[in-house]
């Protein structure tokens, strides 16, 4: 099992870069993209301790679909589409349903900066609790336009919807997503 941060020639085998033919190297990919998929799963609902095990069979399943990759289009929402699905098989199994209302760990980028401090720890807490009350659905679009800035034309071409869905799941979600953070705060007593 390869994990995050190992370098080519300590996790890749040479056997992963095999000539596809939209002639895009899988170990370049996986490298440059491990990040992206390991934190859009965590947004997406999949728990800490299965993060490296999601993460992995997401990428299982983009080198098995990689003859379908289109060069000329942003490989993210491309990668997004894996992510969800891989999300969703998470969820759907129902010993992961009690880890996700009990692991209230929150959205950070694994870089600490100096903006992890007192207030933005409590409100990347609250936006984390949040985004687990949402539906995938829901989420999904969420997380794909708003934090990963994908046009919502683009982002339902990558979920498979009409785009007139997407806007409509989009506002749903905010909505959900508003009022998740005003029940979450006011229960934990505001944001200091």
């Amino acid at each position: 099992m390869v994990s995050r941060g190992m370098s080519q020639a300590e996790g890749v085998s040479p056997a992963v870069t095999i000539a596809h033919p939209a002639n895009v190297d899988f170990t370049a990919l996986f490298q440059d993209n491990f990040d992206y998929v390991w934190r859009t799963l965590r947004r997406l609902g999949v728990g800490e301790r299965d993060l490296e095990d999601v993460s992995h069979e997401v990428f299982l399943a983009v080198h098995r679909r990689l003859d379908a990759y289109d060069p000329t289009r942003p490989v993210r929402p491309w990668l997004f589409a894996f992510a969800l699905r891989g999300a969703a098989d998470y969820r759907r199994l129902a010993r992961h349903r009690v880890d996700l209302l009990d692991d209230a760990s929150p959205l950070r980028d694994p870089k600490p900066g100096p903006e992890d401090q007192m207030m933005t720890k409590q409100a990347i807490d609250v936006v984390t609790c949040a985004l687990d009350t949402l539906e995938l659905e829901r989420r999904a679009i969420l997380v794909l336009h708003e934090i990963d800035g994908v046009t919502v034309p683009a982002a339902a071409e990558v979920l498979g919807i009409p785009v007139s869905t997407a806007y409509s799941r989009l506002r749903l979600a905010r909505e959900d997503l508003t009022s998740a953070v005003r029940r979450i705060a006011a229960r934990r007593g505001g944001l200091r």
